[in-house]
């Protein structure tokens, strides 16, 4: 029987990118035979993404897509937790609706499930030898911090806690109660499948190409802010 991935992809105010990574999405071809299904969740748009979406639907029966659009703003960690909900597939990943996160390389992330040697893998910007988008001096060291703090506590050794690029086993994902509805959902997924059984994590490298905030970039410091304390919430005050 054909084993579906699942792709996650929360969606506020792309309307400049949003068809160009959904049609990037329907001529990927995945190794070993996989199906796909795209799971796309509008999180109360104001722009134009939500029309943009539904003509793409339209426009592209034979593809198996599901959406869903709040009627008020959530936040990224509630769009996420909306897509986990309504996906299907055997295997899950989130794909950002911006264009930092290149497709073509799920081939990577998903070469240890494949292999049975991974239950989750993340895509981590911070190894490798891939392209990497020079912008922000401070977000990196914000990133790598609260990086090392969640490692502290987990006892993983990470390089890119926050990463979109996390692949998991579908039966793994929706075994856990999320809770985070903006962009805390980083440290608190990492947290609760650091505490899984026997849970087979790997990292590998990826490509990253950064927008500005002129570009369309919405994480601040305050989601920074926020994200320290989930890092707390989940690991110490959680037990």
């Amino acid at each position: 029987m054909e084993k579906t991935l699942s792709i996650i992809i929360p969606a506020y105010n792309e309307e400049n990118t949003i068809l160009e990574i959904l049609e990037i999405l329907y001529n990927l071809n995945l190794p070993n035979n996989l199906g796909k299904e795209l799971v796309i969740v509008d999180d109360c748009s104001k722009d134009n993404t939500l029309q943009i979406i539904k003509t793409f639907t339209q426009n592209h029966p034979d593809l198996r897509v599901q959406y869903f659009s709040f009627e008020i703003n959530q936040g990224k960690g509630a769009a996420l937790n909306k897509g986990i909900e309504l996906a299907s597939g055997d295997y899950i990943i989130i794909q950002d609706a911006d264009l930092e996160y290149d497709p073509n390389e799920y081939s990577l992330l998903l070469k240890p499930i494949l292999e049975n040697k991974a239950d989750v893998v993340y895509g981590s910007r911070f190894m490798g030898g891939n392209p990497h988008r020079i912008l922000f001096f401070w977000h990196t060291i914000g990133n790598k911090f609260l990086t090392f703090l969640s490692n502290m506590f987990t006892n993983l050794n990470l390089t890119d806690m926050e990463t979109c690029y996390k692949l998991f086993r579908a039966d793994i994902l929706k075994g856990l109660t999320l809770k985070e509805k903006r962009f805390g959902f980083e440290p608190e997924v990492t947290a609760k499948i650091s505490r899984v059984k026997k849970i087979r994590i790997y990292e590998v490298g990826i490509s990253y190409y950064g927008r500005t905030y002129e570009e369309g970039k919405k994480i601040n410091w305050k989601d920074g802010v926020w994200a320290l304390w989930c890092i707390f919430k989940y690991n110490v005050f959680a037990k």
